[in-house]
């Protein structure tokens, strides 16, 4: 079969993907001479003028409820239509994997993009965080519209690479300028220092780093506050430190940790102990992984009071 290129456009309402749509299909650089299917699973307040689409050989549909996108319709709707090219307005309150699930097997992904209205981002991150995590995990460029200039750049920065480092950020004023965010994204620990301090509240990026890129850190020594996990399947001496990690929501929790040699220097280890440790870093074998990867070798531990509840778990945010 022959691939078809996909555009995908995600957002909530009102966010401002059918007007960025509707400029591209009128962009006359853009009639490659493919027949191109609209795909739309999301009606606002905006509606499409295709008169005014540059674009020739645009067909229209609709996807109006979750259990129509299916695979059977996705494929039926592109034969109908005998598309080369599909471009899809998402609906913002379905999950992406959805999607994915649908497509069918000639489908390939060419772009991904994902707009949100300024004003309410920060808002929806807060109460509806799973969506906008959904939204922004997999995208190749974030675009927030409406931006206004006493907005503070660093409260999206922070949430977008939270979440991932992928993305490219855009923030479009009112009254057209658009930048590019160019904000540097430096650990928040030192990863020079003779001794790696990681704050209680950075666990998390400091977890991630490690795992992608634990050559970085070989031979380094760090100090961090973690809890314990014990298990008989560990050799003599060896447990995982760790925390328990929020992604994306509620959910998802999950501990995450590194396995650590003690080397004596703690007794009576039980899970849901909590220390401080300092200890060098190694990259070897570990049944904690079932493979390679970083592993702590104890050169201090100093039992500690658990964390707060509200400070326990750790996140990327």
């Amino acid at each position: 079969m022959q691939e078809i290129s996909v555009y995908v456009f995600l957002g909530f309402l009102d966010s401002g993907k059918t007007k960025f749509i509707q400029e591209t299909l009128e962009d006359p650089r853009m009639d490659t001479g493919e027949r191109t299917m609209l795909l739309v699973c999301e009606e606002g307040e905006e509606e499409y003028a295709p008169e005014r689409f540059k674009v020739k050989n645009v067909a229209i549909e609709v996807i109006a409820g979750e259990d129509e996108l299916n695979e059977g319709t996705l494929t039926a709707l592109t034969r109908k239509n005998r598309a080369k090219r599909v471009i899809v307005e998402y609906n913002g309150t379905w999950l992406l994997q959805q999607f994915f699930d649908a497509m069918p097997e000639n489908w390939v992904i060419n772009q991904m993009m994902t707009f949100f209205d300024a004003a309410t981002f920060i808002s929806y991150n807060t109460n509806m965080r799973q969506l906008v995590f959904d939204k922004i995990n997999m995208t190749q460029m974030a675009v927030f519209n409406r931006f206004k200039g006493e907005y503070e750049r660093m409260d999206f920065h922070k949430i977008v690479r939270g979440i991932s480092r992928r993305p490219d950020i855009v923030y479009e004023y009112i009254g057209g300028k658009v930048e590019y965010d160019e904000i540097e994204d430096p650990m928040p620990f030192d990863i020079e220092a003779p001794v790696i301090e990681i704050e209680d509240r950075d666990f998390a990026l400091f977890y991630r780093d490690l795992s992608e890129k634990p050559q970085s850190y070989l031979g380094k020594t760090v100090k961090f506050k973690g809890m314990a996990a014990v298990s008989k399947k560990l050799p003599a001496g060896c447990i995982v430190m760790g925390r328990f990690i929020m992604t994306c929501c509620e959910a998802d929790i999950a501990y995450d940790g590194f396995a650590l040699k003690t080397n004596g220097l703690a007794e009576g280890i039980e899970t849901k102990d909590w220390f401080i440790v300092t200890a060098k870093i190694g990259f070897e074998y570990s049944p904690a992984y079932r493979k390679e990867g970083a592993v702590l070798s104890a050169e201090s531990m100093e039992r500690c009071a658990p964390l707060p509840p509200e400070e326990a778990v750790a996140t990327y945010y």
